[in-house]
């Protein structure tokens, strides 16, 4: 019989001081949001299907549950990422003709894990540029999410950019057709060279060795420049490769580099990619990006880029969050005594009434000082361990 404590594979509690921290953090980032412009939404947990499954993103499908509602008998999606839901708002409930900036902060639910150690219930905070096609709102996000994990205090963080944009120039450029493109991709995410070759036999041999050179074109600004003597010329692949350099110009001392086969993030995106790394993981902390036209499937595609952090893989790349000490009281009826355990917790100390009968269960209260009574009054005292 399974034991009724146990959880799902890859779905866990957040234990204090963890939730704490986490609490605290995603405070200081929405509180940082909330500085640049970005107005904080809460979008619902389930919603019909169609309306999470938006524009191509088919990893979303595959990563949605999905449960039948008993009041219309229409199909629901848990959601599984909320990017697709800040654009319905941008473009049915907001509905307004300027820029848009958003944010959020919440789980979202998906159907299998990103990788080994990841997990299926991660907490996305996230921000969203809604109604500007420029790279103005390509260089804000950009500078946003630097600030985020800075807040963050991550270790050995580094932004790495891409472009799927350049990705579907290529695509066109060379004919690939829908299925062969996926495949392509696929195989571009996983640097397989081979696999490229093989995808490649029957392509024309420029754009056959250009998806190949893209497995070996990342670093820093001369992989750009390389890739500007290696791939086709055309208008739109050195767009996207104009774009880049921008962002990694406006980066300046911050560690970002270029990847231009790192094809990350939801299949809706269409422009400049990013991705957040810290503390030597392999998986990204972040993902980011443009996704132009989210919103049509609502009436209005409007052009969008943004991020989300996960927040719990976050809190992995962190030293373990010290618990808050506090101060124990005792429990009695004195008017003096409440007056003083009010004037700590305004002065924001945490103080904890002591239950009649816990003083020995003292160690696990968190606390390091007691109230105590005196000749001057209530006073604060060290805990004594007890012998």
């Amino acid at each position: 019989m399974i034991p009724a404590w146990l959880l799902p594979e890859y779905i866990e509690d957040i234990l204090p001081p963890y939730a704490r921290a986490a609490e605290e953090l995603r405070r200081r980032l929405l509180d940082l949001f909330d500085g640049h412009g970005y107005e904080l939404i809460t979008p619902p947990l389930v919603e019909y299907l169609e309306s999470l499954l938006t524009g191509a993103a088919r990893e979303l499908d595959l990563q949605t549950f999905k449960v039948m509602d008993g009041l219309s008998g229409r199909m629901l999606g848990v959601r599984a990422d909320m990017t697709p839901q800040a654009a319905r708002m941008d473009a049915h409930l907001l509905n307004r003709q300027g820029v848009t900036r958003l944010c959020y902060a919440g789980p979202v639910l998906r159907t299998r894990p990103a990788g080994m150690l990841a997990r299926r219930e991660p907490i996305q905070v996230g921000a969203e540029l809604f109604g500007h096609a420029g790279i103005e709102a390509d260089l804000e996000i950009q500078a946003l999410l630097l600030a985020a994990l800075r807040v963050a205090g991550l270790p050995d963080m580094r932004l790495s950019l891409g472009h799927a944009g350049l990705f579907r120039a290529m695509v066109a450029g060379a004919g690939l057709e829908i299925r062969a493109a996926e495949s392509m991709f696929a195989a571009l995410r996983q640097k397989d060279g081979p696999e490229v070759l093989a995808l490649g036999t029957d392509l024309d041999p420029v754009w056959r060795e250009a998806f190949l050179a893209l497995t070996e074109l990342y670093g820093g600004r001369e992989a750009l420049d390389q890739a500007r003597h290696t791939l086709p010329r055309t208008r739109d692949i050195h767009q996207a490769l104009d774009d880049l350099s921008r962002l990694m110009d406006a980066a300046k001392d911050a560690p970002v580099s270029v990847d231009l086969s790192d094809l990350r993030g939801h299949g809706y995106h269409n422009g400049v990619v990013m991705a957040a790394y810290a503390g030597g993981q392999a998986r990204a902390v972040a993902l980011g990006g443009r996704y132009d036209g989210a919103g049509g499937v609502f009436g209005r595609g409007r052009p969008a880029t943004g991020f989300s952090l996960d927040l719990r893989q976050i809190m992995d790349c962190l030293a373990e969050p010290e618990a808050r000490r506090g101060i124990l009281a005792p429990c009695e009826e004195d008017a003096a005594l409440r007056c003083r355990i009010e004037q700590l917790r305004q002065a924001g100390e945490r103080v904890v009434i002591e239950l009649p009968g816990q003083q020995a269960f003292r160690g696990e209260s968190g606390c390091d000082r007691v109230l105590a009574r005196t000749a001057t009054g209530w006073d604060l005292q060290p805990i004594q361990p007890i012998s």
